[in-house]
């Protein structure tokens, strides 16, 4: 019983201590150092880093100067390509006749030639790892019937897919002043061909290709250095310098990073690893919402009901600097003079995530109930509501 009692007046008096005493107990939180700058590459002419997921930028520099796209012109050719293919008018092991133009198109080549059979499988890889000229010419005129109607749906697609600072005049990257794009519009195109066509890094990721006894290297340099890269693409003319589009996933996320005009191979190289370890060491992604969540409410005193839910319709992840989540802003802005009835499912806004003043992403909101116009009953009762 005694030491029963001791035990009961250390256990009082400590407690009591922790009471009188908490400064001597208090732990001070560890204040979030900034996020480190992006690489400065000043001997890259422009480049964008982007979350592959969530299609933020992470990092850029000059992401929309215009530029010769050389050889990164052929994303493009493959993505129609690859379209075509999903649409059924083509079929990846139909045998191609190789015209006599296809032959003998100039740079880079997967050596084609009349006669010589060669499918669509055979195509694609020759385009995308030997960056095959002649097999860019070839697809083009299994697709469109010519390269001119081919480069016509090459223009209407990127304006499709909101692709404003690129314009095409060849199918294949030789140097033409009509011909350009940025770094960012590469980069939405990689994801966008990524995204649809998925089977396009299982041929991007190799780093040989063999056609017709003749084996080639791929002219990816960081796909020879960097294991977590299995794509996309390069290009190289006088004008446009030593481009690379590059993607890797590590962890389980994927980043895209695209350098345009860098002075050499090792230099670009270089570059893309510096943007990979970077948006990796202090970008995080953060899963948010799923389809159909409800985000929030806005209210409008003439619509019944006043109080109307609001959701997005598809998965929302955010990508943040690590350890910044919790001071990530999220705000609904709702278009001005909406008009009732609204059916399920309107777009009446977006939802704005701000981080430290800068917009990080905007995702369109829609109601989740109908809404029709309030009787002047219930807007009286709303009116009053709102001034109680």
């Amino acid at each position: 019983m005694i030491a029963s009692t001791a035990l009961i007046k250390k256990v009082f008096l400590l407690f009591f201590g922790l009471l009188l005493a908490p400064a001597a107990f208090a732990v001070v939180p560890t204040p979030m150092l900034p996020t480190p700058p992006a690489p400065a590459l000043p001997s890259i002419v422009s480049y964008v880093l982007m979350d592959y997921d969530t299609g933020q930028i992470i990092a850029a520099k000059s992401e929309n100067l215009r530029r010769a796209p050389a050889s990164l012109t052929k994303l493009m050719t493959a993505y129609l390509t690859y379209q075509a293919i999903h649409n059924g008018t083509l079929n990846l092991q139909e045998n191609i006749q190789i015209s006599n133009t296809a032959w003998k198109t100039g740079g880079s080549s997967m050596f084609i030639q009349p006669g010589l059979a060669v499918n669509v499988d055979q195509l694609l890889h020759g385009l995308l790892i030997d960056s095959g000229n002649d097999a860019a010419v070839a697809l083009a005129e299994t697709v469109a019937g010519s390269q001119s109607g081919f480069v016509t749906l090459m223009n209407e697609m990127a304006q499709r897919i909101g692709l404003q600072n690129t314009h095409y005049n060849n199918v294949d990257g030789l140097p033409d002043n009509n011909l350009y794009t940025t770094a960012e519009d590469v980069a939405r195109l990689s994801q966008m061909l990524i995204q649809q066509y998925p089977q396009v890094l299982q041929v991007t990721k190799e780093k040989t290709y063999t056609y017709n006894k003749i084996t080639q290297r791929s002219w990816n340099p960081v796909l020879f250095r960097d294991p977590s890269v299995d794509g996309l693409k390069t290009g190289l003319t006088d004008a446009s310098g030593y481009c690379i589009d590059a993607t890797a996933k590590r962890g389980g996320r994927r980043l895209i990073a695209v350098v345009l005009g860098g002075p050499n191979w090792v230099a670009s190289t270089n570059a893309v690893e510096s943007l990979l370890d970077y948006g990796y060491r202090f970008f995080v992604n953060h899963p948010l919402y799923q389809a159909s969540d409800k985000v929030g409410e806005i209210n409008h005193s003439n619509f019944s009901p006043m109080h109307i839910p609001v959701g997005v319709t598809q998965k929302v992840t955010i990508t943040v600097p690590k350890g910044h989540f919790v001071d990530l802003q999220r705000v609904i802005m709702v278009n001005p003079n909406l008009q009732a009835p609204l059916k399920k499912d309107t777009v009446v806004g977006q939802l704005v995530f701000r981080l430290d003043g800068k917009i990080l992403k905007t995702v369109p909101v829609v109601t989740q109930v109908p809404v029709e116009k309030a009787g002047w009953l219930a807007r009286m009762f709303h009116k009053i509501s709102d001034a109680i």
